[in-house]
C-alpha cells in the first residue's frame, strides 16, 4: 500500500493548482492468485471496510471468468505483446466502505523473471471518467524515468479538449527498506504554446499490507474514495469560476485501447 500525495497544476489559460494526501494499493496480481486472501479488514472480491474487486477493472469480468489477469493477458496479446508473463503490479484505489472511483490505474507488466530479470515490458494506463466510461492507453517498452507519449483520445475533464497528447513518466526509487513510486501525467493540447496545459502526479511510499497499515489508512482517511469524487467536482467549480473554457463531452473512442 502506498501513502503519498496527488498533485494537479494547470498552467493555462488560467493558473490553478492543488494537492491533497492519498493512499493507494500496489498489488502483485499474479502472486495474489496463488495466495489465500487475508481475513480481517482486507477483503479481495468480497465486501468489507477496505476491499479490492477484480470486476472494477478491465472489461468487468469476475473472478469466475478469469479475473483481471485473464483480461490483461488478453489485452496485451491482442496488442502484440507476448512476453509480459512476469509479475503484473496494479496501482489503483481500493473500495472504501463499498465505494470507489478510480480516475486512473496503472498496470506495470513485467517480463518473466527468467527473461532479462523480470524487467518492465509494458504499462497499461486505465482511465475512467465520471460518465462511467473507460479507456486504456498501452505504453510499449517503457523504462522508468524515460518519457512516454500517447495521443489523447478519451474525454476526462470538460476543461480540457480531446486533442493533443499525454506525456507519461514513471519513477521508482528505494531508500533503505522503503520503496517510493511516482506516476506523472502531463497534458499538452498541441497548440502553438509549447508549455503543458496540465501537470499531474501521484506519488507515495510503499508499505507491506498489514492489519496495522489498513487500520491506519481507514482511520486517517475514512471516506478517501468518496473524497476523490468530491475533489473532482470542487475543483471543477473553481475552474468554472475562473472562466476556464468548457468543452462538451464528445462520443467515446470506437476502440477500447490506444497505443
Amino acid at each position: 500500500m502506498g501513502f503519498g500525495q496527488v498533485r494537479h497544476s494547470r498552467l493555462r489559460p488560467q493558473r490553478h493548482a492543488f494537492a491533497y494526501p492519498t493512499y493507494f494499493l500496489m498489488l502483485p496480481l499474479r502472486s495474489m492468485k496463488k495466495q489465500t486472501p487475508q481475513r480481517g479488514q482486507w477483503h479481495i472480491n468480497r465486501s468489507g471496510p477496505l476491499s479490492f474487486f477484480e470486476s472494477d477493472h478491465g472489461d468487468g469480468r469476475t473472478q469466475q471468468q478469469g479475473g483481471v489477469i485473464a483480461w490483461i493477458d488478453e489485452l496485451l496479446q491482442r496488442e502484440g505483446i507476448h512476453d509480459a508473463t512476469g509479475e503484473t503490479w496494479l496501482h489503483t484505489y481500493p473500495r472504501v466502505l463499498g465505494y470507489t472511483f478510480k480516475p486512473v490505474s496503472f498496470w506495470y507488466c513485467h517480463r518473466h523473471a527468467d527473461d532479462q530479470g523480470g524487467s518492465l515490458r509494458a504499462i497499461v494506463v486505465e482511465v475512467n471518467n465520471t460518465f462511467g466510461e473507460r479507456h486504456c492507453y498501452v505504453l510499449d517498452h517503457p523504462r522508468y524515468g524515460v518519457e512516454q507519449r500517447a495521443d489523447k483520445v478519451f474525454h476526462v475533464s470538460p476543461f480540457n479538449p480531446v486533442q493533443g497528447h499525454y506525456r507519461f513518466r514513471f519513477m521508482r526509487s528505494t531508500q533503505g527498506e522503503q520503496a517510493r513510486t511516482v506516476a506523472r501525467v502531463d497534458f499538452y493540447d498541441d497548440t502553438a504554446a509549447a508549455a503543458a496545459v496540465l501537470q499531474t502526479s501521484v506519488s507515495g511510499t510503499l508499505q507491506p499490507i498489514s492489519q496495522a497499515v489498513l487500520r491506519n489508512a481507514l482511520w486517517r482517511y475514512p471516506v478517501m474514495t468518496l473524497g476523490v469524487v468530491m475533489h473532482i467536482y470542487t475543483q471543477a467549480l473553481r475552474l468554472w469560476l475562473k472562466k476556464v473554457p468548457f468543452f462538451r463531452k464528445p462520443a467515446p473512442p470506437q476502440t477500447f485501447v490506444s497505443r
